[in-house]
């Protein structure tokens, strides 16, 4: 997420922090570099042009420039203002006060839309809601089948039209069946077209005429960059939408979408789509993107990740076995990998960790690493797993045969494992609590990292 606008503005605004005094004139070289990488990631224009004023006007007081430190100081300006540039504070869902909430999806066809919708449904479901999901989109034959799938999934009910049949009817039914069901969230997926025309606007016009939604949420593709924004303009304009739904922005997005789209329309980002999975759905944090985009990281989303992804149970009987006396073994190791893996690809996880997005390049992250370590464990036997110690050179040689990895990779792991347990050691003896994910990541080399 912000890959390239990250490390672009980074490298920037390296150059005030390596100043110990700034005059003038170099604070605003600097600022029109930082205005070249702006519009190189599709920023809008206007939005480049009065964002620069307000760090300009800032940074240029003599506050600043006289302090003991102002290249830190034109940071922290720069991180405020992308904040509010982003929307100031988080924007939640305006909840109905009569259950049940209807949430409009709307958006181009392609745009991920109905993925979204599940995803939306899903995240519910995490907070204790009881979403229901309406099929809407009729007019292309594979959305209903789409939607019911992703339902089927997430065990989320689903109330689904006829393809071709009228989507304002089937969203009332819907709205009669959640309301039946005392169902507290009614999220309804909307037809799509390649391109905003005036039949789909009246039919969207007709359902939110029909359902008085509390929420139309756009989803816009991040990755079609300044026409993301264009497209939130006109279906603010037709519908008056209430926030957005960034997609794809664990792709190849240049980050311009995320940071006009609210400038220009003055709606919020609402929901970021960070991956494929019905899980990696996050809230819009203004602060905590604008710390992604500046490589502080983000502790809170880590967080997030692993109370989604771990496995309570797993982790309490590895507390339980490993920190009440038992021995730490090659199983549990096996355990805590897996608890990690749950939680996302590796690089996009070290980049929610303050400082390690700039201490690790991106080619010493591979996924693909932690699967061969999974292998090399997968080929031992259940003796050896237990038994650690007793693998000697002739073991090591077969399980490395067998798992398809060279010796060195088996010795290599055979090391990370025992750091790992020295420090379950250290923990028993403090009487401490294992993180989420078993600990993998506490100053280890986690299986995936090249090792230094």
């Amino acid at each position: 997420m912000f890959d390239e606008l990250s490390e672009k503005l980074d490298a920037a605004l390296g150059k005030f922090r390596q100043r110990g005094v700034l005059t003038e004139p170099m604070v605003k070289e600097g600022l029109r570099e930082i205005r070249r990488i702006l519009l190189e990631a599709d920023v809008h224009f206007k939005v480049t042009r009065d964002f620069l004023n307000r760090v300009q006007e800032q940074a240029l007081g003599e506050d600043v420039l006289k302090s003991v430190s102002p290249g830190q100081q034109i940071v922290k300006i720069v991180h405020d203002e992308l904040a509010a540039l982003l929307g100031e504070e988080r924007a939640g869902i305006a909840w109905a006060s009569k259950p049940p909430t209807v949430i409009l999806v709307v958006g181009l066809q392609g745009s991920g839309k109905t993925t979204t919708a599940a995803k939306l449904a899903r995240r519910f479901v995490r907070d204790g809601r009881q979403p229901m999901l309406a099929a809407c989109d009729l007019q292309r034959p594979a959305a209903v089948d789409q939607l019911v799938t992703l339902a089927k999934r997430i065990k989320v009910p689903v109330h689904s039209g006829e393809t071709g049949g009228d989507p304002v009817a089937t969203a009332q039914e819907a709205l009669a069946q959640a309301e039946e069901q005392n169902r507290n969230v009614l999220i309804v997926d909307t037809a799509g077209r390649l391109q905003i025309d005036e039949p789909l606007m009246e039919e969207l016009r007709k359902l939110k005429s029909a359902l008085a939604p509390q929420e139309i949420l756009l989803v816009a593709d991040a990755m079609t960059g300044q026409e993301a924004v264009r497209i939130a303009q006109g279906f603010d304009d037709a519908l008056e939408i209430t926030g957005v739904a960034l997609t794809k922005m664990d792709g190849d997005a240049r980050g311009g979408a995320a940071l006009s789209i609210r400038g220009v329309t003055g709606r919020p980002i609402k929901f970021v789509g960070t991956g494929e999975g019905v899980d990696d759905l996050d809230l819009a944090d203004p602060e905590r993107l604008a710390g992604r985009i500046l490589q502080k990281g983000d502790v809170v989303g880590l967080v997030e990740r692993a109370q989604r992804a771990v496995d309570t149970d797993a982790q309490e009987q590895l507390e339980e076995r490993v920190l009440g006396g038992g021995k730490f073994t090659l199983e549990d190791f096996l355990t805590a990998l897996r608890q990690i893996e749950k939680m996302g690809p590796l690089d996009q996880l070290m980049k929610l960790i303050p400082g390690m997005g700039k201490k690790i390049p991106t080619a010493d992250v591979d996924p693909k690493k932690m699967k061969h370590t999974e292998a090399i464990i997968l080929s031992m036997t259940l003796e050896e797993r237990r038994k650690p110690k007793i693998l000697n050179g002739s073991r090591r040689a077969r399980i490395a045969r067998g798992s398809g990895r060279p010796v060195s990779e088996v010795n290599r792991l055979l090391k990370q494992y025992r750091e790992m347990e020295k420090m379950m050691k250290q923990m028993k003896k403090m009487g401490g609590k294992m993180g989420g994910g078993g600990g993998g990541m506490g100053g280890l080399n986690i299986p995936g990292l090249t090792s230094r």
